[in-house]
């Protein structure tokens, strides 16, 4: 069964009006001069001023071998590059290197030493993640307005199709814009993207009822995917005659399950009987994982402690010469599964700060339950700086290690704050606050309370040992910008 209709192919569609469906053709050449340079200038220079043998064969080689493990995972693909900045990639195709290397320096008989050799290696992944991160930038700023997206039909009932949109339309990071929908049955739609036909409620008598609106559709908007959000009026067989008509000139086809916000190592997908199923696992809550994070956190923060413990007196100082008081503020927080603890941090407001707060109540300029100002009038001037770079929190390290707080997780809530969640707000404290979190990197204060507990519960249900590495890496970043500290 094929549809003998004028719908061109995919590769013959006009891009989306003002700009290009494809990347900017520099990714590709840029991300291999990069990962090349990166090995072959280090290694030839520290190979050279050491003495070792065979400097440039061997940077030749080692840039061989980095080129054919980046290639082999897909890095360079075309869907691949700029898509991601995240460092946890690179350190992986990294440690492959390493590892390879070691293999074929002793089927070799090379005589370099290995230390010499790590230290003319480590260069490598640092130059690819910047490389990727300015890529990852390129794009964002791209895809703002409007470049390097393709062109998406949505199809489904009203209330699915509008959901689609909104989630599609609240990010820019992607690469699908949702240029019209086509709803199935009679209901109105309320996201603004227009609507060029409808499909019926009921099963069409003949199939081409369905997929001949379809296709002039997608040819009448250039569209590059048709993205389907199924329910009881486009399912089954419905569906599965649909696809065979977009798979037949040419037009990709993607269902959406309804579900957000859930990583994508959680899901996978079987068939069964004939029935395409989509397996969800569970989030992390115990076993190895669990154990081996809390021993990470709690190795962490000990070495924290003993590493900043000059910090620590010169805060104390600063604190203590600035204004009356103690030099360490202590609140109840709410820990995991709603267990309170003593949360200890630097003091950065006046000692009758809690008591005033009423008075203040009016000011507030968050939603939800969280109270924040930006120029609360109860913080000091050290309480200033110190906020503005996070160096308050420090004591916290103390909460770690004492197991009541992790370094990634959650913001801690005040009891009169938990006092006001729902069911849905609750499920924050299913896992341990954090002294950084998806709310520090993600701008803070600024966030709006609806904002807050959708990156509190992503973490939630999503954390892993390498997400953890990766926002505590970014949280550096997110200290020196000071965005949305107050």
């Amino acid at each position: 069964m094929s549809y003998s209709g004028s719908v061109r192919p995919v590769s013959e569609r006009k891009s989306l009006s003002g700009g290009s469906s494809e990347k900017s053709p520099w990714y590709l050449p840029v991300a291999l001069a990069t990962d090349t340079l990166g090995i072959v200038v280090p290694v030839c220079t520290v190979f050279a001023v050491t003495r070792q043998p065979h400097p440039v064969l061997a940077a030749l080689g080692a840039a061989a071998v980095w080129l054919g493990v980046r290639a082999t995972h897909r890095r360079y693909a075309v869907q691949a590059l700029g898509e991601s900045r995240g460092v946890l990639p690179v350190l992986h195709d990294w440690l492959t290197l390493l590892g390879l290397l070691a293999v074929a320096r002793i089927a070799a008989g090379e005589s370099s030493e290995p230390a010499v050799a790590l230290l003319a290696l480590s260069a490598a992944p640092l130059v690819t993640v910047v490389c990727r991160k300015a890529t990852h930038r390129h794009l964002t700023a791209l895809r703002r307005e409007a470049q390097s997206v393709h062109r998406v039909l949505v199809i489904g009932e009203p209330s699915a199709a509008d959901d689609v949109v909104e989630h599609l339309a609240g990010r820019t990071d992607h690469a699908y814009v949702v240029t019209g929908v086509i709803p199935v049955g009679s209901g109105q739609l309320t996201s603004g993207v227009p609507a060029l036909t409808r499909l019926g409620s009921a099963q069409p008598a003949t199939p081409d009822e369905d997929w001949v609106p379809v296709l002039d559709v997608a040819e009448q908007l250039g569209a590059e995917l048709v993205l389907v959000a199924p329910g009881p009026r486009l399912s089954g067989e419905r569906l599965r005659r649909l696809s065979w008509a977009l798979h037949d000139v040419g037009l990709p086809l993607a269902v959406s399950p309804g579900l957000t916000e859930v990583a994508l190592r959680r899901l996978r997908s079987v068939t069964v009987a004939g029935l395409s199923l989509l397996h969800i696992a569970p989030p992390t809550r115990r076993g190895a994982h669990v154990v081996l994070k809390s021993a990470l956190d709690r190795a962490g923060a000990a070495l924290g402690l003993l590493l900043l413990a000059p910090v620590y007196g010169l805060l104390a100082l600063a604190v203590r010469l600035d204004s009356p008081g103690p030099v360490l503020h202590k609140q109840t927080r709410i820990g995991q599964d709603g267990t309170p603890f003593t949360m200890w941090k630097f003091r950065t407001m006046v000692v009758d700060a809690e008591a005033r707060r009423a008075e203040l109540a009016a000011a507030n300029e968050q939603d939800g339950p969280l109270f924040k100002m930006r120029r609360d009038p109860r913080v000091t001037r050290t309480g200033r700086w110190l906020r503005r770079s996070s160096l308050d929190e420090l004591p916290q390290l103390v909460n770690v290690v004492r197991g009541e707080m992790s370094l990634v997780g959650p913001r801690p809530p005040l009891p009169d704050e938990v006092a006001q969640y729902d069911d849905v707000e609750l499920r924050r404290l299913t896992v341990k606050p954090g002294l950084t979190g998806l709310w520090q990197i993600s701008g803070r204060s600024d966030l709006s309370w609806d904002e807050t507990v959708a990156l509190d519960l992503r973490y939630a249900d999503n954390w892993s040992i390498g997400g953890d590495l990766d926002v505590i890496a970014r949280t550096f970043r997110a200290v020196v910008d000071g965005r949305g500290a107050y």
